[in-house]
């Protein structure tokens, strides 16, 4: 969701900024492997380490409660992610949102931003024992679609995102934000999701014949968009 379907990736930036400064910490790109794409607790024990003060679960609310705020305040939709999901739902393919987010900010996007999406369910990071980078979200969203990881394509911006939905089984189509994904095996890449439509998604994974979408999340079986990289040793 954060980064991929809506622009709240720099909210969280903006959200961690706020509370490393209140930490005495001056947040760079050096702690974007620590902030971006990450749990809300990730997030909070990286910067009571690195700050070398502060109770982490204290800061993982005060990140929470910052990022809320800024969410509820309005998160802008990547370009290209209302067409997609309209022509998801046109074509009666079931698709839903799997977040690192906690249930809070998720709830709040659907009901914003998200509110015309046709989600078949959505899925926090309360809602797994463990959340991205495991595999427990995209397992637990393909097991209430009722298929197999493997007949899913997710549709992820940030490496621990790809991280999770490959460990589960899933194809991966990625779409980065502000981080980088490096390529590798059963991923595919697009520069924004105005590139991408059912076709490409189809292509992603040869096997997903029925066409259940999770996590954004797909699948289903034609040849991918020229614009689409194959992956890496296919």
């Amino acid at each position: 969701m954060d980064g991929t379907l809506v622009d709240t990736e720099v909210l969280w930036w903006e959200s961690a900024e706020e509370v490393a400064a209140g930490l005495g910490h001056r947040l760079s790109a050096a702690d974007a492997p620590e902030v971006v794409g990450r749990a809300v607790a990730d997030t909070a024990a990286h910067l009571v380490r690195v700050a070398g003060g502060g109770h982490a679960g204290a800061v993982a609310a005060e990140l929470a409660g910052s990022f809320f705020r800024r969410v509820e305040a309005g998160a802008p939709l990547r370009p290209g992610a209302r067409s997609l999901l309209a022509g998801l739902e046109r074509a009666g393919v079931p698709f839903a949102l799997v977040s690192a987010s906690p249930r809070a900010v998720v709830d709040s996007v659907v009901a914003g931003s998200l509110a015309d999406a046709g989600f078949a369910f959505t899925l926090s990071a309360d809602d797994t024992v463990r959340t991205k980078p495991h595999p427990d979200p995209y397992l637990a969203a393909a097991e209430r679609l009722g298929v197999p990881p493997g007949a899913c394509v997710a549709v992820e911006d940030s490496p621990d995102g790809t991280a999770s939905a490959q460990a589960a089984g899933c194809a991966v189509l990625v779409v980065p934000s502000l981080l980088p994904v490096e390529p590798a095996p059963g991923r595919y890449f697009a520069l924004s999701l105005e590139e991408v439509d059912l076709a490409v998604l189809s292509g992603c994974a040869p096997g997903a014949c029925d066409g259940r979408v999770t996590g954004t999340a797909t699948g289903s079986g034609e040849r991918p968009d020229p614009g689409i990289t194959e992956p890496v040793g296919a």
